[in-house]
């Protein structure tokens, strides 16, 4: 799916019936001008997941400005994606500047995510590694 302002708001609202994991989903697309938007909200899922999601989205250029993936169980934060720089770091250079955060010391503890990209949807993605996660719980 191609970042296209109506396909996308259109995917958002449409979650739930997309993927039978998604419980419930809060996420919105907010228009800041004729082009821009950010989308804000969490996806909710069994086990007491919870995916925080803020997208900065340029639909004329047809790339996201900006990300921030949260992945919650209750309320611990388990994980997380940003995309704020650190070129410091080699071993994130593979797709600088897209990387996961993960335990033990997860502000410090920075893995390559090659899986996100500026320029094209994340959700999906997000979606299908929390449902491998809940599956391997349930093992």
């Amino acid at each position: 799916m191609t970042l296209a302002i109506t396909n996308y708001e259109s995917f958002l609202y449409q979650l739930q019936s997309l993927y039978p994991s998604v419980e419930f989903s809060t996420l919105t697309l907010y228009h800041i001008d004729e082009w821009t938007a950010v989308v804000k909200g969490e996806i909710l899922f069994a086990e007491n997941i919870t995916l925080r999601v803020r997208e900065v989205i340029d639909f004329n250029e047809k790339l996201i400005q900006s990300y921030s993936y949260e992945v919650y169980k209750g309320d611990e934060k388990i994980y997380w994606y940003d995309s704020f720089p650190h070129p410091h770091i080699p071993e994130l250079s593979i797709n600088h500047p897209h990387h996961k955060h993960i335990p033990p010391d997860m502000k410090h503890n920075r893995i390559p995510a090659p899986e996100l990209s500026f320029k094209k949807i994340n959700i999906p993605f997000l979606i299908k590694e929390i449902e491998v996660m809940i599956s391997n719980d349930k093992s």
